[in-house]
C-alpha cells in the first residue's frame, strides 16, 4: 500500500478515457471517410464495427489475463496496441489497413475492468466507491469526448488518429509509473484459450449478423445459428474448465446479474442516443462535425462532475438505486429528443440531462458489478460488466441504423428511451432483490 491513492486513480482514469475515445471517435467521421476512400457506407461502417468487435473479444480475455499476470502489465500491453493501431490508422491509405488499425485500437476496451481491479488492490475500502465511480464515469466522458475530438479535428480522421496516438503514449507513461500490489492482483492458473476462441466466435457471428443483416439476407440466419451453437459449446466447456474465461455462475449469480443487464441496457441507450443525435444534427439541422461535438460537450462535462460526487452519493444510497435513478434521467433526455428539438439550445439542454444520467448510472455500475465478489475476481467481474456494455453499444449501432432508415430519428430516440426505461426498472428490481435474504 502507498499514500498517493488519488494519483493512481487519476492516471488510470486518464488511460480509461483515452481507451474509450476510440469507441465513438469514428461515428461522426463515417460520411467523410466514405467520400475520401470511395467506398459504400456499408463498407466504411466497418471502421466502427471492427473496433467494437475487437473490444468485445478483448474484454473477457484481457480481464482474465489481468487477473493471472497483473493488471498494470496488461494495461500497458493494450495501450501499446492502441498507439500502434492509431499510427496505422493515421497513415493508412485504404479501407483494409484502416480497419486493421481500428481492430488494434479496439483492444483498449478492457482498460476499465483492469483499472477497477487495480485500484481495489491499493486503495482503502472507504475510498473505493469514489474511485470506482470516477473510473466508471470516465467511460461515458470518453465516449462524448470522442465525438468532440472528431469535431475539433475538423473531421480529418488522420489528425484524429495522430492525436489518439499521442494521448496513448501519455497514458502508457502514466500507467507505467503506477505501482501494483502483485500479490493481491495475481492468481494462479492458465488462460482459457479455448474459451477465448469460442467467445470470439459467437460474438463475431452475432455482431456480423446484426451489422450486415440487411445486406446478407438468409446468410444472416446461418450466422445466428453459428452464434447459438458456439455460445452453447462455450457454456458447456466453461463449466468444466478450472479457470474459465468468463465464470458462468458469476455471470448469472443473483448478486451480479443485475449489473450485467443494467450495463447492457444503459450502454445501448447511450450509444443509440449519441449516434442518432449525430445523424439528426448533421442530416436535419445541417450541423458540422465540430458542432456535433459541441452539442455533446455538456454530456461530457456533467459525466465528469457527477463522477466526482458519486462516492459521497454511494455512501447514502445503494449502487442499484443510483443506477435506477441515472437510467430514469437518461429516459427523460431520450423522451425529450423524440420531439426532435429544432434549435441548438434545446440540444445543449438535453445533452446536459443525458450527461447527468449517464454519469450517475455509469459511476454506480462499477460498484454494482464488483461489490459482492472477492477481490481476486474483481477484474473478471468488471470484465463481464464491460463486455455486455460493449455488446449493448454494438447492438445499438445496428438497431439505430435500421430504425433511422425506416422510421426516422424520432423513433430511434424512442428505442433508446425504451432501453433506459428497462434499465431503470431492472436496477430497481435488482436492488429490491438484494434486500431480501437468499433462500437455499
Amino acid at each position: 500500500m502507498y499514500k498517493n491513492y488519488w494519483g493512481t486513480v487519476a492516471a488510470l482514469a486518464f488511460a480509461v478515457a483515452v481507451g474509450t475515445l476510440q469507441m465513438t471517435v469514428v461515428v461522426p467521421l463515417l460520411p467523410r471517410l466514405q467520400l475520401k476512400l470511395g467506398v459504400p457506407l456499408s463498407s466504411v461502417s466497418w471502421t466502427l464495427t471492427a473496433g467494437l468487435l475487437a473490444g468485445a473479444v478483448a474484454i473477457p480475455l484481457v480481464a482474465q489475463l489481468g487477473d493471472l499476470y497483473g493488471r498494470r502489465t496488461m494495461s500497458l500491453v493494450v495501450l501499446a496496441l492502441l498507439v500502434g493501431g492509431s499510427v496505422l490508422g493515421a497513415v493508412a491509405g485504404s479501407l483494409p489497413l484502416l480497419v486493421v488499425g481500428r481492430i488494434l485500437q479496439g483492444a483498449a476496451a478492457p482498460l476499465l475492468p483492469l483499472a477497477i481491479g487495480q485500484v481495489r488492490t491499493v486503495l482503502p475500502a472507504r475510498s473505493l466507491p469514489t474511485a470506482i465511480g470516477v473510473l466508471s464515469a470516465t467511460i461515458g466522458a470518453g465516449s462524448g469526448g470522442g465525438m468532440i475530438l472528431a469535431g475539433l479535428a475538423g473531421g480529418d480522421h488522420q489528425l484524429v488518429f495522430w492525436v489518439l496516438a499521442a494521448l496513448g503514449v501519455v497514458a502508457f507513461a502514466l500507467v507505467a509509473a503506477v505501482k501494483e500490489d502483485r500479490t493481491a492482483a495475481v492468481r494462479s492458473g492458465s488462460p482459457d484459450l479455448l474459451g477465448a476462441v469460442l467467445v470470439s466466435g459467437w460474438l463475431i457471428c452475432l455482431l456480423l449478423a446484426i451489422s450486415k443483416g440487411s445486406e446478407w439476407g438468409w446468410g444472416t440466419v446461418g450466422l445466428l445459428v453459428a452464434a447459438v451453437v458456439l455460445a452453447s459449446v462455450w457454456v458447456v466447456t466453461a463449466r468444466r474448465t478450472r479457470t474459465p474465461l468468463i465464470e458462468i455462475p458469476m455471470l448469472l449469480h443473483r448478486k451480479t446479474v443485475g449489473a450485467t443487464v443494467a450495463s447492457f441496457l444503459l450502454g445501448f441507450a447511450l450509444f443509440a442516443t449519441i449516434m442518432t443525435l449525430s445523424a439528426y444534427a448533421q442530416g436535419v439541422l445541417g450541423a458540422s462535425v465540430l458542432q456535433v461535438g459541441l452539442y455533446l460537450l455538456p454530456t461530457t462535462i456533467l459525466m465528469l462532475v457527477v463522477s466526482v460526487l458519486a462516492g459521497s452519493l454511494m455512501r447514502r444510497f445503494s449502487a442499484p438505486a443510483l443506477v435506477a435513478g441515472g437510467s430514469a434521467v437518461v429516459l427523460v433526455a431520450a423522451l425529450r429528443l423524440t420531439t426532435l428539438p429544432g434549435d441548438g439550445l434545446g440540444l445543449y439542454a438535453v445533452a446536459a440531462v443525458l450527461g447527468l444520467g449517464i454519469g450517475l448510472g455509469y459511476a454506480a455500475l462499477g460498484t454494482m458489478a464488483v461489490e459482492h465478489v472477492e477481490p481476486a475476481k474483481t477484474a473478471a467481474a468488471g470484465g463481464i460488466n464491460a463486455l455486455v456494455r460493449v455488446v449493448g453499444s454494438s447492438l445499438a449501432g445496428a438497431v439505430g441504423a435500421v430504425v433511422l432508415s425506416a422510421g426516422g430519428p424520432g423513433w430511434s430516440f424512442a428505442v433508446a428511451a425504451v432501453a433506459a426505461l428497462l434499465s431503470a426498472l431492472f436496477a430497481a428490481a435488482y436492488g429490491n432483490l438484494l434486500r431480501k435474504p437468499a433462500t437455499v
